[in-house]
């Protein structure tokens, strides 16, 4: 029986899981080398190893859960499916609500360092009128939402799941905010909710040439420096997106049962070789590879991309509908992928603000620059809210 129940959650792993991964790292077979350069051929094996070792014999996973389990997280069952999400109210009473969303192979963690500052604004150097209310949940299919148990948990089912959620929290008003698939899920929620939605604040605009070749004459330079950056990595880093659009659970076998391979195929996206680009800390990559092991989410996760592959072949998908007319912010950072506002403003009615730093914040700059994220999060919402 449906129902709107929402319980309060805590991670408790048992030890025996722990001691399961700590003795597959121990027993991994590893692969050559391969000729040529590091990383010519892919992930490099000497990353992977430093990484799994770690994992192994110094990256802590009680302190990360009892870190995680210091905010208050809830579940709810939301259209069939198990919602797992944090909740974390500002202390200031006209704190506004809302909602971050994040991508693969990331999750809820790249926000925690935006908790502090967007609840608390004042602790940390700013005003008690740009407080947030924060709700973070996991998609459906990652980490302590999954695995998904039925079809079509895309970019249009999430984003209606969030309104739903938004709702059953009793929010009239709120802000959204993405990164990577978030920044597909958010806009999508500002379409099908825009009563509700006040505003939009994504890290990365998925805008891109259409094929008309008319477009680009309208590029401007550092946009044409920026397709050079796009092709490369269409040309050697899009596997990962190939595969999971067409055959996501043909490679889960494979990450359900080695966690050094897990590893390996989830790091290729948090170094992603783009110019500029910082890599997150160990102990960041290793906590998000951790709750797609400890959950057994790594292959319900990477189905998110093949029912975004199916949604866009649809001319009834819920994402190919009218674009997002609510305001529209960006904030984009050095050694990201960098954007083209000629596209963002063809398939976007209502870009408020575009903010590009230089900055190196990577694809993961909520971790990497939090300072400078949320004061733009604030900045954007501030006349919205």
């Amino acid at each position: 029986m449906a129902t709107d129940e929402i319980k309060p959650f805590r991670i408790d792993i048992q030890q025996d899981q722990l001691d399961d991964l700590n003795t597959r790292l121990a027993r991994t077979r590893w692969t050559d080398a391969g000729p040529g350069e590091p990383s010519e051929y892919g992930v490099d094996l000497a990353l992977v190893q430093r990484l799994a070792e770690r994992w192994r014999t110094g990256y802590d996973w009680r302190a990360w859960e009892a870190k995680i389990n210091g905010y208050p997280q809830f579940t709810t069952e939301i259209d069939g499916q198990n919602i797992h999400f944090l909740h974390v109210r500002s202390p200031e009473p006209g704190a506004f609500p809302l909602i971050l969303t994040h991508g693969w192979p990331g999750s809820f963690v790249e926000f925690l360092k935006l908790i502090g500052p967007l609840t608390n604004p004042v602790a940390h150097g700013g005003s008690a009128s740009d407080a947030f209310h924060l709700v973070i949940p996991s998609i459906p299919g990652f980490g302590f939402s999954g695995p998904t148990k039925e079809k079509g948990w895309g970019i249009g089912r999430t984003a209606k799941a969030w309104a739903e959620l938004m709702r059953r929290l009793g929010y009239e008003r709120y802000g959204a905010h993405g990164n990577d698939g978030g920044s597909f899920i958010s806009p999508e929620l500002g379409r099908i909710d825009s009563a509700h939605v006040a505003g939009v604040h994504v890290t990365q605009i998925f805008s891109y040439p259409s094929g008309d070749p008319a477009e680009f004459a309208k590029l401007t330079q550092e946009e044409l420096a920026a397709m050079e950056v796009l092709q490369w990595f269409v040309e050697n880093k899009l596997s990962f997106n190939t595969l999971h659009s067409q055959q996501p659970q043909t490679l889960a076998h494979a990450l359900a049962d080695s966690p050094a391979g897990l590893l390996g195929w989830n790091a290729q996206l948090f170094v992603s070789g783009a110019e500029g680009e910082i890599a997150p800390d160990d102990d960041f990559v290793l906590t998000n590879v951790a709750l797609y092991w400890l959950t057994r989410t790594a292959g319900s996760s990477i189905r998110f991309y093949f029912e975004m592959a199916k949604e866009a072949l649809s001319t009834k998908g819920e994402a190919a509908a009218e674009p997002t007319r609510v305001p529209l912010g960006l904030a984009s950072f050095e050694g990201d992928m960098k954007p083209f506002r000629t596209f963002a403003e063809r398939d976007h009615a209502n870009i408020v603000q575009w903010h590009t730093y230089k900055e190196p914040g990577g694809h993961y700059a909520a971790h990497l620059q939090p300072r400078v994220m949320s004061e733009d999060i604030r900045g954007f919402f501030r006349e919205l809210r």
